[in-house]
């Protein structure tokens, strides 16, 4: 690889009216993303300072607000130098530091609820061996699992693509995505089965292994009391919520990126934005509303900021 290589710098081409709304979308994405952290770091603050909250359920749950965080971190602040400067661009190293905390974090959301479909399992169908299974131990090495593995999955990626030379200098989107394999003279044909494989083991797996999870549960809740089965709603509904919304834009994310269509740029625009604002945001608001216990902490947290504030 030359050495002016990883000097190459991407012009990122999905922006649309950044001359005339740039200051309109800086304060748009400014809030959204503030309240991003603000969500976020609630429910983690929520999770850490209350003992009754270190259940794996929880832990989980704050992980993924963790993930949330990072990913948005990693997006944003970009995303804020470009609509207030005259040309979007973006170094080629800083471009697959992007794509590495995409995907990484995505595919750990994955495996974060499918480990979180195993505790539901385990606490729902075996509510006696709960506390032998579901040790600090299992719990350690089921979050070590779900970030080390897509970071492992997705270096190996990076190596590869960083000996790629590159002959296209524009990517069609506001971030680096798997729209930035296009830019590459060579199309690796390792790299498409590599991706392949990661979607496979990171993405489809934890999906179906969910899916099974569930249905068991809902066939054991279903001949049990009443008491058992809104348990297994109050908890098990809000993960598939998430999951739907992941797994939605995950395949828009995968279509968007593998194939050339015909949308005007102002409507990817608008999808590559839900992309970084669903996720991030969506995942605290509905744990903070539909898990009880957390939204208890959270009223009696506002409540004590309130009469401190009077």
């Amino acid at each position: 690889m030359d050495a002016e290589f990883n000097r190459t710098y991407i012009t990122l081409g999905g922006y649309v009216g950044v001359d005339k709304y740039g200051y309109l979308y800086f304060v748009i994405l400014l809030a959204l993303y503030l309240l991003i952290l603000c969500t976020n770091l609630t429910i983690i603050y929520v999770i850490c300072i209350h003992r009754n909250l270190h259940e794996p359920m929880y832990i989980f749950i704050a992980a993924l607000s963790v993930n949330s965080i990072l990913f948005s971190t990693a997006i944003y602040p970009k995303i804020f130098i470009d609509v207030l400067s005259q040309r979007q661009i973006i170094s080629h190293s800083a471009c697959m530091f992007q794509y590495f905390m995409f995907y990484s974090l995505g595919t750990s959301d994955f495996l974060l609820l499918s480990a979180m479909a195993y505790d539901r399992y385990v606490s729902i169908c075996k509510p006696l061996q709960y506390p032998t299974i579901m040790g600090r131990i299992t719990v350690t090495v089921l979050l070590a699992l779900a970030w080390f593995i897509p970071a492992f999955e997705l270096t190996i990626a990076i190596v590869i693509n960083s000996k790629q030379k590159v002959c296209d200098f524009t990517i069609g989107g506001i971030f680096c995505n798997n729209k930035m394999l296009k830019l590459y003279c060579v199309q690796s044909t390792f790299l498409n089965f590599y991706g392949l494989f990661i979607m496979l083991n990171a993405v489809a797996v934890p999906v179906i292994f969910i899916i099974f999870t569930y249905i068991k549960i809902f066939i054991i809740t279903y001949h049990s009391c009443v008491e058992v089965r809104k348990k297994a709603a109050e908890t098990c509904l809000p993960h598939l919520m998430v999951l739907i919304c992941f797994s939605c834009l995950g395949v828009y994310d995968v279509i968007t990126a593998r194939s050339e269509t015909d949308l005007p740029k102002s409507v990817h625009l608008i999808m590559s934005l839900q992309i970084v604002v669903y996720n991030p945001l969506f995942n605290p608001i509905l744990y903070g509303v539909k898990m009880k216990e957390i939204k208890k902490h959270i009223m009696r947290l506002l409540c004590k900021q309130k009469h401190m504030i009077h």
